[in-house]
């Protein structure tokens, strides 16, 4: 590997790290269309090496935000038991079958949920209800909106009954894709559970560091990694994930999700060359 491709890599790396702990999805969904469009890696090496970046993404913010106290240690926890059994069948179906018509349902739907949070929290809509929402979120977690922390006294309890299914189907398409799930489990944490953004961005994060550990160690078994890829672009993504981390502290949740907005309407027409 050359110096220009190594340089390349690590910049890419910081900012898919940076990108992916602010909105809690991981570091691949940047890495992994890079590694395809620019260097031109086998799909199914690509979608190998970015899980492990993914990893490495989620290990170096779960540090980061367990030190902020922003982590539901409870919530990530079912979300990574029921994620478990679903990253083998991700994997199962990433070297027997790739179906066009998947990835133009699944592009659709990232594409449609994109635009339904981009109007959710556009200026407009929410200029009315954005003071109420920071009151809202700090009230929830019993702090300000600048230092958010999760408190387990004031948190919904959510039931393991919906968070092992929602974690298994986030462990296939961890797998399958090799772009996390964090893009999809953050908006359900969100808008359906009512979870506050900030602690639902941590916990998606530290959750997605269970998965993609079982995920990753499946890749590997394959022989589907490109280590020098990871070497170079692992760095950044270290680096990048800190700053995301201390960033993340300084945003409020609208532009939090109106950045997962953008995320998911490029995913999903990335997905529609697929």
């Amino acid at each position: 590997m050359d110096i220009v491709t190594g340089v390349l890599l690590v910049a890419i790396g910081i900012f898919a790290g940076g990108y992916g702990a602010i909105v809690g999805a991981g570091g691949g969904f940047l890495f992994v269309p890079a590694l395809l469009l620019l260097f031109h890696v086998d799909p199914i090496i690509a979608a190998g090496t970015g899980l492990v970046i993914v990893l490495i993404n989620s290990l170096s913010g779960v540090f980061g935000y367990a030190k902020q106290k922003r982590i539901d240690y409870r919530t990530g926890i079912l979300l990574g038991i029921g994620a478990f059994p679903g990253t083998f069948i991700g994997v199962k179906l990433l070297q027997s079958y790739s179906s066009t018509y998947f990835y133009f349902f699944f592009a659709s739907v990232l594409v449609f949920l994109g635009l339904f949070l981009v109007i959710k929290n556009t200026n407009l809509l929410k200029k009315r209800n954005v003071i109420k929402e920071a009151k809202t979120e700090a009230a929830a977690t019993g702090e300000s909106i600048s230092n958010i922390t999760f408190n387990p006294q004031s948190a919904t309890r959510l039931q393991a009954k919906w968070l092992i299914p929602l974690g298994f189907f986030m462990g296939i398409l961890s797998s399958y894709l090799g772009i996390g799930g964090g893009w999809m489990l953050v908006p359900i944490l969100v808008y359906i559970f009512r979870v506050p953004t900030h602690i639902a961005t941590a916990t998606s994060i530290f959750s997605l560091c269970l998965y993609s550990f079982v995920g990753v160690i499946l890749q590997v078994w394959h022989g589907n990694i490109d280590w020098m890829i990871v070497a170079f672009g692992g760095a950044g993504i270290i680096v990048g994930s800190q700053i995301g981390v201390i960033l993340s502290q300084k945003i409020p949740s609208r532009v939090i999700m109106q950045m997962l907005s953008f995320l998911l309407i490029v995913i999903g027409f990335r997905m529609y060359f697929h």
